[in-house]
């Protein structure tokens, strides 16, 4: 599997967005009215690297993870929210595997959500359409490739497809799969085994039903 041009590009996020993360992060918070506890402040520099680091990582995975296009934005948002809230907590190094975690369990809640119903047939519907960019017949076959893999991808249980979006489209390894998703290394590669099964049976199907040639082995 090979990434897109689109999904390399990952989201249009303004720098302006992630610099009001930074600020809410340092900023001292406090309850009804008291002064927060005092606390060694969280440097805004780390967090701002973390971002520019990680944010169109985390764009793709929630993406790749069924959240609809139209909301991987708001998503990935609230992915460094968390991070801002705890990365004075995450130890230096380990900044991708928290980032893994958090996007993992906030796609998977926001994919459970009953408004998400509606949004991913809003999204499929868009799928749907042709694309009216000009030039057009690579990237309609581009688009058109991108929209089956979600496809197959929407076949798989939420926790193979998390293992198998992680390591074979980010390229992220099985310790740190184990790591992220708070589980045995030896569970996680059980589980991109399974992944992979069922991803060339769905993938059988889909080019069978559409007609396509198999690909090469």
């Amino acid at each position: 599997m090979t990434r897109s041009s689109d999904e390399l590009r990952g989201p249009r996020a303004e720098l302006s967005s992630k610099s009001t993360l930074v600020r809410a992060a340092t900023r001292p918070t406090t309850t009804s009215g008291a002064e927060a506890p005092a606390r060694e402040p969280l440097p805004p520099s780390r967090l701002r690297a973390v971002l520019r680091a990680h944010y169109g990582d985390v764009w793709r995975v929630v993406r790749r993870l069924g959240i609809a296009e139209a909301s991987a934005e708001d998503v990935t948002q609230r992915v460094f929210i968390v991070a801002a809230e705890k990365l004075d907590k995450v130890e230096i190094g380990k900044e991708r595997s928290f980032l893994l975690s958090t996007a993992t369990r906030i796609a998977a809640n926001h994919r459970r959500s009953a408004h998400l119903r509606n949004e991913l047939a809003d999204d499929d519907a868009a799928r749907a359409r042709p694309d009216a960019k000009p030039g057009a017949d690579e990237l309609l076959d581009e688009k058109r490739m991108r929209n089956l893999l979600d496809e197959v991808l929407d076949s798989l249980p939420e926790e193979l497809r998390a293992v198998l979006v992680l390591f074979e489209l980010e390229e992220v390894g099985l310790t740190e799969i184990s790591v992220a998703l708070g589980i045995p290394r030896g569970t996680a590669a059980s589980r991109l085994r399974r992944a992979r099964e069922m991803f060339q049976i769905a993938a059988r199907r889909t080019r069978a039903r559409l007609a396509l040639p198999e690909e090469d082995r």
